[in-house]
């Protein structure tokens, strides 16, 4: 079986490609990406000499390589993650997450149904619905309407509509999952789970947009790995797949969690100007999934101590991001850096 994983050398891309290599020898696992800001090779250290996989560089919107990779591996599978996806970063600069997300992935879909590939599977995000109020009967499910509030989400929606396009006109055979906010092992240093922890360790300010009310589901990425890998194997085509891990909270909840756990004082906190069109909450029915054999292993308990122990044991990747080539970034988006 040979797979393209696009977005291989990102967060969740990245820890999906470790599991299918270390789980199926078998398989011949090839990673392509950009190694744009967010992408780490490093991470793959310890896969990166197996027989079952290789490191491919390249943009999935430069469609004149694409169709040629396409051509030339012949891919059996596609499991697509390659995309912007940090919120503030839309914000600020909707452009690139047009290119990226909606036109890499129309050119990615125009190559596999050249070639002809047995399942392209769109890892989506449950933004693309939109927000939900705050009573804790009402979830998203598969039938929600997407109405996407950022550029980010907008980028993401678009590719999904394409995605579905795809299998309706052409009958390509597609699966789309949407996760809820994802944490674990190699999460990049921008995102609140891991920059709180950083900034924690560094006794540093930690900002909390507006009043830190806003809920989240948050969803272990093994557990999204494992979830992705029962949508390949055992989906029907067509069908799309919410992939949430029951354990909603609010962004203070989560700060307050991680700040307790390393026994240090909550008045690291620092509340900031709430971000433009921020969501209220989002929360994921995943019975769906559930019904097709998945259940997530993490808690949020379980799995936010698992994380704060990675990050303790893995300061050296962390920190070089920090305090290397976006130290400027990072500082003038969160302040001061020790």
């Amino acid at each position: 079986m040979n797979i393209l994983v696009t977005g291989g050398a990102g967060f969740i891309g990245g820890n999906f490609v470790q599991y299918m290599v270390n789980k199926y020898p078998e398989y011949n696992i090839v990673n392509l990406d950009l190694l744009t800001y967010a992408g780490d090779l490093t991470k793959h250290s310890m896969i990166e000499k197996k027989k079952n996989y290789q490191f491919i560089k390249a943009d999935i919107a430069d469609r004149k390589t694409i169709m040629q990779l396409f051509q030339e591996r012949d891919f059996d599978y596609v499991i697509h993650f390659a995309a912007e996806s940090h919120v503030d970063r839309s914000i600020s600069d909707p452009e690139i997450f047009i290119r990226t997300n909606v036109l890499g992935t129309q050119i990615l879909l125009d190559a596999a149904k050249k070639i002809g590939v047995k399942k392209f599977i769109h890892v989506s995000t449950d933004e693309v619905y939109g927000e939900l109020n705050f009573d804790p009967n009402t979830f998203f499910t598969e039938n929600t309407p997407l109405r996407p509030n950022s550029p980010y989400s907008a980028s993401k929606a678009s590719s999904d509509f394409l995605v579905r396009a795809y299998h309706e006109t052409y009958s390509l055979p597609v699966n789309i999952t949407r996760c809820s906010n994802n944490y674990g092992p190699y999460h990049f240093p921008e995102k609140l789970i891991p920059l709180t922890i950083s900034r924690v360790l560094k006794n540093d300010k930690v900002p909390v947009y507006g009043d830190g009310k806003n809920v989240r589901d948050w969803l272990h990425v093994y557990d999204h790995c494992s979830a992705i890998d029962l949508v390949l194997h055992k989906a029907d085509s067509g069908e799309v797949f919410n992939v949430g891990g029951h354990n909603e909270k609010t962004n203070l909840e989560v700060v307050k969690q991680i700040i307790s756990t390393l026994n240090k004082s909550d008045d690291l906190i620092e509340f900031v100007e709430d971000r433009l069109g921020h969501d209220k909450r989002y929360a994921i029915d995943p019975t769906k999934l559930e019904r097709l054999g998945w259940k997530p292993k993490y808690t949020f308990e379980t799995g936010i101590e698992q994380t704060i122990d990675w990050y303790l044991e893995n300061k050296d990747w962390w920190q070089a991001i920090i305090e290397g080539e976006y130290r400027n970034y990072f500082k003038n988006q969160y302040g001061n850096i020790n």
